[in-house]
């Protein structure tokens, strides 16, 4: 199994300014391969590989107006490289966009593909070209962890983290083949209440950005009020970012907390495939649908369910969940989203729109798992 574990570190004045110099070569080399990479295609049509770019670190590290990329580590700078070509496939395969230059005013990040070591008696980890780096071990990591890949980074507000990749030669968790169906659960997600369950409950939406929107909006207009360039705005600048670092963080908080909860007492998982894009293209629920962060939310539920021997089944987003009655199974032709509750036009039974649409979803996701050959019991 592969896990990954972000832990907080705090370099040294020293420390730090050496991871400054390693970010900006990284961030330099990655700019420089993206220009010459555009440049090579938009003017002579040529393709420029991924091993002849590498090739040209060195050559550039021999040149006198570029030798203080020296300074920064070897393995670091082929990586940032080899992150460049994995953009270019995503975008060629379409999963992605068109690499971008990269800003010295935005996080700032580099990769160390190995030589990272971890200390946990006296809590550092040693960095190349850095040294042993205080941190903060703050969960145990298991026998036989191995670690494969480490990204330092340093946050708009100033913080230094480390992001780990550990592999585990052990066996992942076998997942069973005998269910139960009173651990089958089904979820719809919403606005209101950012999860409805097939038991019954409900889990409000705690509305993160709009409780925050009034701090966010002073601070924004008084780094807007400020003059470029001045030390003033480098403050406000400053607080507008530690700003939207806590609301992320206590979205964050919420979602990984309710997700554990979620994997700890089913067996099984059952959700629909919500299209985010085409729904952020409504203008009057688009804030309201980023601040949910659903696709972020299921993305937790799929890695712990993975990682605990559970599943999770992803329902086809045509599935009219919320049109069905789950008492009949009849679908009525139009439901708008100010609909709330309803009557079955055919058995009369009174439904909660979201909590309807999580009972059915529990139901195909039961058929789901039987058509895969699983015994789904009613325990």
């Amino acid at each position: 199994m592969r896990r990954g574990y972000k832990i907080r570190i705090y370099p040294n004045d020293e420390q730090a300014a050496a991871l400054s110099n390693q970010f900006g070569a990284a961030r330099w080399i990655y700019n420089f391969c993206l220009e010459w990479r555009s440049s090579a295609w938009k003017d002579n049509k040529q393709s420029i590989s991924k091993n002849k770019l590498i090739t040209k670190i060195a050559e550039l590290k021999k040149s006198p107006e570029t030798e203080w990329l020296k300074t920064a580590d070897s393995q670091a700078l082929q990586q940032s490289v080899i992150n460049l070509d994995r953009g270019f496939q995503n975008f060629f395969s379409r999963r992605g966009k068109y690499p971008r230059f990269k800003s010295s005013r935005s996080r700032q990040s580099i990769t160390y593909p190995q030589r990272v070591k971890i200390n946990r008696v006296d809590e550092l980890i040693y960095l190349p070209k850095i040294g042993w780096v205080k941190a903060l071990l703050h969960r145990p990591f298991e026998e036989g962890d191995v670690i494969k890949q480490v990204i330092v980074s340093r946050t708009e507000t100033g913080k230094y983290f480390a992001s780990l990749s550990l592999d585990n030669p052990k066996e992942a968790p076998v997942k069973a083949d005998d269910l139960c169906e009173s651990e089958v659960l089904g979820v719809d997600l919403g606005i209101t209440d950012v999860i409805a369950t097939s038991g019954g409950n409900k889990v409000p939406n705690p509305r993160f950005l709009k409780r925050a929107a009034k701090n966010l909006r002073r601070k924004q207009q008084s780094l807007s009020r400020k003059s470029k360039g001045s030390a003033n705005r480098a403050k406000a600048r400053l607080a507008v970012a530690k700003a939207h670092e806590r609301l992320a963080n206590v979205r964050r908080d919420f979602q990984h907390k309710l997700s554990r909860q979620i994997v700890d007492e089913n067996q099984a998982v059952v959700c629909e495939t919500l299209k985010v894009k085409n729904m952020m293209k409504n203008r009057r629920l688009a804030k309201s649908i980023s601040d949910a962060s659903w696709f972020s939310f299921v993305l937790k539920l799929e890695y712990k369910l993975e990682w605990a021997g559970k599943r999770l089944v992803k329902l086809d987003q045509w599935f009219p969940g919320s049109k069905t009655c789950s008492n009949c199974q009849i679908i009525v032709n139009k439901m708008p989203l100010d609909m709330r509750h309803w009557d079955c036009p055919s058995c009369g039974a009174s439904h909660d729109r979201d909590i309807n649409a999580a009972l059915n979803h529990k139901v195909k996701g039961i058929e789901f798992l039987k058509a895969e050959g699983l015994f789904v019991s009613a325990c």
